[in-house]
Formats: C-alpha cells, sequence, structure tokens
C-alpha cells in the first residue's frame, strides 16, 4: 500500500484554487495540470508498506501531539527555479514544518527514514511534460531551461500577489495513493485530530 501523510484543503480554499486553474491552465496548455479535487498539502511521504506495517504506523501516529493552526494558501513559485521550471505550486504559511518534525520523528521510530531537506510547504498546480514528473525542489536530472510556463510565468506577474485565503487545519490524515494512468487517486485511511486554539 503506498501511502503518505496531509492536511485536506477547506471546501472554499479548495474552490478558489479551481477559479484560479480554470483561468490560467490555456497559458501553459502543454503541462500536466493537478486536478483540484486532489489537491493536498503533503506532510511526509512514506511510499509501498504492508498492511501490517500500515497499522504500526497508524497507532504511532495516534499519539502525535499537535496543536490547530492557521494555514495561509499565498504566492506562487516554479522548482527548482523560474528560469527552469519543472514544477508550478502555490506557496503555504502557517506551522506546519513542527507538525512535519513530529511526523517524522514519529514515523522514524518505526524505521521510516528520516526527511533529508527542509520542508517546504506547497501545493503542485502543474508539472512540465513528461520526464519532468518528480515535485521535488532540488535540481534533477534533466532539468533545464524550458518555455513550458513561459507565458503563465508573464500573465502571472501582470496579476499581483495571488491569495487564495486563510483556514484552520484542525486534523491531519493518513493517505493512500493508487497511481493510475489518469493520475493519482487519493483515499483517506485514517483522521488524526489537533487539538482546537480554544483548548491550549
Amino acid at each position: 500500500m503506498r501511502i503518505f501523510i496531509g492536511i485536506d484543503l477547506a471546501p472554499e480554499i479548495r474552490t478558489r484554487i479551481e477559479r484560479f486553474l480554470e483561468g490560467v491552465q490555456g497559458f501553459a496548455p502543454d503541462a500536466r495540470w493537478a486536478r483540484p479535487e486532489s489537491l493536498h498539502i503533503t506532510l511526509k511521504f512514506i511510499g509501498e508498506q504492508p498492511l501490517d506495517r500500515v497499522e504500526a504506523i497508524t497507532e504511532r501516529l495516534r499519539r502525535v501531539d499537535g496543536n490547530a493552526f492557521e494555514i495561509r494558501c499565498a504566492g506562487y513559485g516554479f522548482f527548482p527555479t523560474a528560469k527552469a521550471p519543472r514544477v508550478f505550486w502555490i506557496g503555504i504559511q502557517g506551522q506546519l514544518a513542527a507538525l512535519a518534525e513530529s511526523i517524522d520523528m514519529a514515523t522514524s521510530e518505526l524505521g521510516i527514514p528520516r526527511e533529508d531537506r527542509p520542508f517546504s510547504p506547497h501545493l503542485t498546480l502543474a508539472r512540465a511534460g513528461a520526464g519532468r514528473s518528480s515535485g521535488s525542489p532540488k535540481w534533477r536530472k534533466g532539468d533545464g531551461p524550458n518555455t513550458t510556463f513561459a507565458v503563465l510565468e508573464k500573465r502571472l506577474a501582470a496579476m499581483g500577489e495571488l491569495d487564495f485565503g486563510t483556514v484552520t487545519a484542525h486534523e491531519f490524515i493518513l493517505y493512500q495513493s493508487q497511481l493510475s494512468p489518469k493520475g493519482s487517486k487519493y483515499t483517506k485511511l485514517q483522521r488524526f485530530p489537533l487539538r482546537s486554539l480554544q483548548h491550549r
């Protein structure tokens, strides 16, 4: 079972992003655009695990202690750089790094490798064509100057700041990811509530 841990988007944020995508997809027709219903904030990707390990991970995640916090979806950028773009993303601001670190430490107790790069919260909206599918911020073999997002970049620069709003994250979720030719399908396996802001 291929799994990862993440945070779902509030419906109002998802709707605003969906409207935005409808307006800008035509500026990068060769890119592979994310489906709005599949958007989520990844806290930790784990990958293939047997069922008994998934159950052990679930039990360990129940003990992760965290508070609810606000998330703002604003700004945008390109990985690895705007001149050699492989991924177009929206920025995520909020206290996500602390929760991601707690989850990383918890799963490492079960032998899952720790993250080797700083946590960089974002929503991937589009990827350049085949062979450039990695969402990593780091340079990868095959990265280089390309024009996939050139028109989009000019249009975005003329729009001013992108801000899709602020919401409170009340939980994190263990997801199953199933790959298919039509794109990944995500299933919520388990929810883990965070302490409410009033009960700190």
